[in-house]
């Protein structure tokens, strides 16, 4: 009995796994995010975007054979290549976005002597 369910709780291990790490990186990028440093803002977005990507290729499956080999393997299904290409255009904007971000802090740094955001937003006399 006990080895049936066994068995049975096999097939859930990488999408626990997935969600186990998703989970991580939704609350390391929220947490980052949430701080005072510009520089660690920036990041939490970073990472906030990648868990994104990995959210949007765990939708779309990793079971199914490549797109194209149409003719080989048994009755799986193919895997949508859609998900993977939008992915793959939503890292390279993420790596733009990301730089852009920084040069604007490292710009803010030199105008302002300071990246904490309490001191950046006023007139602080």
């Amino acid at each position: 009995m006990a080895s049936e369910l066994l068995v049975a709780a096999e097939p859930q291990r990488p999408q626990f796994f997935v969600a186990l790490v998703l989970g991580t990186l939704f609350a390391v990028g929220t947490f980052l995010i949430l701080r005072r440093d510009v520089v660690r803002v920036v990041w939490g977005l970073t990472v906030f975007s990648q868990a994104t990507n990995v959210y949007l290729i765990s939708m779309g499956g990793f079971s199914g054979r490549a797109p194209i080999l149409e003719g080989h393997g048994g009755g799986s299904g193919v895997t949508d290549p859609l998900v993977q290409a939008l992915v793959l255009t939503a890292i390279v904007i993420s790596f733009a976005t990301t730089t852009l971000a920084l040069v604007l802090t490292y710009r803010a740094y030199q105008e302002n002597g300071t990246i904490d955001t309490t001191m950046l937003g006023g007139n602080n006399d």
